[in-house]
């Protein structure tokens, strides 16, 4: 599909001397012979690239303006700047505000081509790149076999159909953005935008210009993520992290369902479903007067919560193997053998969670290690977590010989139980013991069976 290129200039010679170009180049092409008509062709629709004369009917540097506008809608797009009042101050303000390329007119016709080939090329690498990460996030699956794991992917197969809220309660790193990802995927408004507006990222007195948008002084839109979000879902990751004003502004709009952008005079329909995540214990923030019980009790009709990685410890052999696969093929390289039993791996905290797991996969894949004991290097150097046998034997050597039995058998036994779920069955056939045997000896040491 031919590449779209927008070309705005109020001199009629110019813009058909630029079209004629264009077009012999092999690129479809739209035209705007002043500001008023650039901007409707803008919002019309985004061209894959844009060429602006600096100076239209609406001051001395509207060209500039209609960048700027551009640029709030999609930063990615290319926008070659073109003027006859060219000077270092114009060329350096033209840059500062994201143009791709400054030219002067009289300009040189196969330069201006080359500017166009370029800049054509930028914005598909980019596409390319964003729509790879996109199949890369959508093609990870929820892995576990876990009680939690299986819930939440119940839940995800009964909400998605439906048009109701849902908060995703969860700590850094576990999969929130992930699971709001499948929602979507399988809902009725897969087809349409999902928007992601990071609580935690924005400048405080950036919040409500992001969410709501704003109608600037010289007619041009920036639009917030609601309206960007319009017939998709709008995740607001992090929420706990949103001033308090802006949240009883959002509670506005979800009873509503309608907006005002910032400077705007008129009311602006709202078509969206949004997910909120938190990684913060929201019922102690509404307590602590952090966030408002109101909106909370507005946005979590349905309410989703995972657990942490340490919790989770008989998923980490199934998450480690996943990942391998995923990493290798990704960096097409031969399979990762990694042993899912490491007792680095089972024993860690996991303090940034599946997150952090699969930043490990990664490093090792981009390391590649070429035997075992390599990959268990770079595991136990990452980690910085002690063995627990090399751990028992050095806390075993001040104590006398049945404590120091005591205290490994429990250790060893805790650890196993975790690393099954709390599954006697299942660890009872991995150590080798009866279940009725480990059932009397865990009561023995005082290790309470998970439920």
């Amino acid at each position: 599909m031919s590449s779209e290129i927008l070309i705005i200039d109020d001199n009629v010679d110019i813009r058909n001397i630029i079209n004629d170009l264009i077009n012999d180049a092999g690129y479809k092409t739209r035209l705007a012979a002043n500001y008023n008509q650039a901007l409707n062709e803008i919002d019309k629709k985004l061209p894959d690239v844009a060429i602006i004369d600096v100076k239209l009917d609406k001051g001395d540097n509207d060209g500039l303006e209609l960048l700027s506008h551009i640029k709030t809608k999609d930063k990615n797009i290319p926008v070659i700047i073109i003027t006859g009042h060219a000077n270092i101050e114009m060329a350096i303000k033209a840059l500062k505000a994201g143009a791709f390329e400054f030219i002067e007119k009289p300009f040189n016709q196969e330069r201006l081509i080359n500017f166009v080939n370029r800049a054509v090329e930028n914005i598909k690498l980019k596409n390319k790149n964003k729509e790879f990460e996109n199949k890369l996030f959508y093609s990870y699956e929820l892995i576990g076999d876990t009680e939690n794991i299986k819930n939440i992917k119940d839940q995800i197969n009964k909400i998605s159909i439906s048009e109701s809220r849902i908060f995703i309660n969860g700590p850094t790193g576990s999969g929130k953005e992930l699971i709001a990802r499948k929602i979507h995927k399988q809902s009725q408004r897969q087809k349409g935008p999902f928007t992601v507006l990071n609580g935690a990222l924005l400048d405080i007195e950036k919040y409500e210009l992001e969410l709501f948008g704003e109608e600037k002084n010289n007619g041009s839109i920036a639009y917030g993520a609601l309206e960007k979000s319009t017939g998709g879902i709008l995740l607001i990751d992090e929420i706990s992290e949103i001033p308090l004003e802006t949240q009883s502004k959002i509670l506005r709009v979800l009873i509503d369902q309608k907006f005002k952008r910032i400077n705007g005079s008129h009311d602006i329909n709202v078509d969206v479903r949004i997910i909120c995540t938190s990684s913060k214990n929201i019922k102690n923030e509404i307590e602590d007067g952090n966030f408002r019980e109101d909106l909370y009790h507005r946005l979590n009709v349905f309410e989703i919560n995972i657990e942490p990685l340490k919790n989770r410890v008989s998923d980490i052999p199934l998450l480690v193997d996943y990942f391998s696969e995923k990493v290798s093929t990704n960096y097409n390289l031969k399979k990762l053998n990694i042993d899912t039993n490491n007792n680095y791996l089972l024993n860690y905290d996991w303090p940034g969670n599946v997150r952090e797991l699969r930043n490990l996969i990664e490093r090792i894949a981009i390391l590649t290690p070429d035997s075992s004991d390599k990959i268990s290097n770079i595991i136990k150097e990452s980690l910085k977590t002690p063995d627990i046998f090399n751990s028992a034997s050095e806390n075993s050597l001040s104590i006398p010989l049945k404590e120091a039995r005591e205290n490994f058998e429990k250790e060893y036994l805790t650890t196993q139980l975790r690393k099954f779920n709390g599954n006697i069955s299942r660890t009872a056939d991995f150590i080798g013991m009866e279940r009725s045997a480990l059932h009397r000896k865990l009561k023995g040491l005082g290790i309470k069976e998970l439920d």
